[in-house]
């Protein structure tokens, strides 16, 4: 999408609460956020990503290369039609928008800046929400991201939280959310386009996602819940259409088991968090079968699998510890995800270590160090300026030139964010 098409989109979303300023008031949000990368090792610059099947590791774009670059431009508009209905509708013109690949089916894309766009209505203590919206997985997937600690999320949190997708849920809330003991109970179905469209396409089979989510707290300083998730593959599966990526090694499994698997993809997590005006502690932890994330089945002919493994699992955590003193925050977050626990692969020898002194095992440490000042101790997320040194495991990037171990790369990155 052009620049001329974002701006009448955006036009075009600023303008649609005026037809219905007779029902509502509703109201006009934002955030925006401007990094500033320095790559503290050369390799993050020079050095490209493991190749397929090894490339597992998610790192932006932004951390490549030194420089500013617009992170996040949030624009929302969220207002009601009745008493018990209202509307949101978000996008965010820096997303760079991409199509769909026509040489292979798996390929990622996301193909509109329009973020999320449903209907909540609401009934007493029960909600249904339909439309383009994020699929409740993990805890700070579902943070917004002017809330954050850090300029970026965990691995959990950006690669299985931050995800949206087209659908309804229902919401049923009980007890005090307050001061004393409250809980709600989650439950939904969308399309299973998250990973392929970034949830913005229509579906491409009769197949669902169907998630289900638990939230408690004890008062207002602690939360604590569980999530799952339970899919299979987004490829068009209808006769025919269907085709096996090929796994490596002797003792593979055939293309019928392949095809039977389907690509069978799920979540299950659970967390903690502590928050008062000083203090904040969180933990998560999640695992399932990696599954349609690193593909097994695809529409386009003779492809190797993405995957080591057909019933391959992840299991990752993540503990986060800040303290805040007037404007100041400062925090500490280590972010462990591996996405082979389960040790799939064919074959007599561990593929990950077949290079001699090489392990590409795909285990991945981060540990943020994070500070953050609020301009208004009062709202930090008004506006602040964060400052984040993630140093990260040498495992991620291939080799260049004389180099024969693991390589990677730390990062020291600013932020600046104003949100209103």
């Amino acid at each position: 999408m052009n620049f001329s098409k974002q701006l009448g989109l955006m036009a075009a979303l600023l303008a649609l609460p005026v037809g219905l300023s007779a029902q509502t008031a509703p109201k006009v949000g934002g955030t925006l956020q401007v990094w500033y990368n320095q790559v503290m090792d050369s390799n993050l610059r020079n050095n490209s990503a493991l190749p397929a099947p090894y490339s597992y590791y998610n790192l932006r774009s932004e951390f490549k290369e030194d420089g500013f670059s617009l992170r996040r431009m949030e624009i929302s508009v969220a207002g009601g039609i009745l008493p018990e209905l209202d509307y949101k509708v978000m996008i965010d013109p820096s997303i760079n928008t991409t199509a769909a690949s026509t040489t292979n089916s798996n390929a990622s894309y996301n193909p509109t800046v329009l973020q999320d766009a449903f209907l909540t209505y609401k009934l007493d203590a029960l909600q249904v929400l339909v439309g383009e919206m994020k699929t409740l997985q993990t805890y700070e997937g579902n943070i917004s991201s002017a809330e954050l600690q850090f300029a970026e999320r965990s691995q959990l949190g950006r690669v299985f939280g931050d995800k949206r997708d087209r659908g309804a849920y229902a919401s049923y809330q009980f007890g005090d959310a307050k001061e004393g003991f409250g809980a709600k109970v989650t439950a939904g179905v969308f399309n299973g386009m998250s990973d392929l469209a970034s949830g913005k396409a229509s579906d491409n089979n009769a197949q669902k996602d169907f998630i289900a989510r638990v939230d408690f707290n004890q008062g207002s300083a602690h939360k604590f819940g569980a999530y799952t998730l339970q899919g299979a593959t987004d490829q068009n599966d209808k006769t025919g259409a269907l085709v096996a990526r090929s796994f490596a090694g002797t003792g593979a499994p055939t293309a019928a088991a392949v095809l039977d698997n389907k690509d069978k993809t799920t979540n299950t997590g659970l967390f903690y968090v502590y928050q008062d005006a000083q203090w904040h502690f969180d933990a998560e932890y999640i695992t399932g079968l990696l599954g349609r994330r690193a593909a097994s089945v695809s529409n386009t002919t003779a492809l190797a699998a993405l995957r080591q493994g057909l019933d391959q699992k992840f299991t990752g955590y993540v503990l986060t510890g800040a303290f805040k003193t007037g404007p100041n925050t400062f925090a500490l977050r280590y972010d462990f995800l591996n996405y082979n626990s389960s040790d799939s692969w064919y074959g007599a020898s561990n593929p990950y270590t077949a290079t001699a002194g090489r392990d590409y095992t795909p285990k991945y440490k981060e540990t943020t160090l994070g500070y953050t000042y609020a301009f208004d101790p009062a709202v930090v997320k008004s506006a602040n300026l964060k400052l984040n040194y993630i140093i990260r495991s040498k495992n991620f990037l291939a080799p260049l030139g004389t180099q024969t171990s693991e390589q990677g790369g730390n990062t020291l990155l600013a932020a600046f964010q104003v949100a209103f």
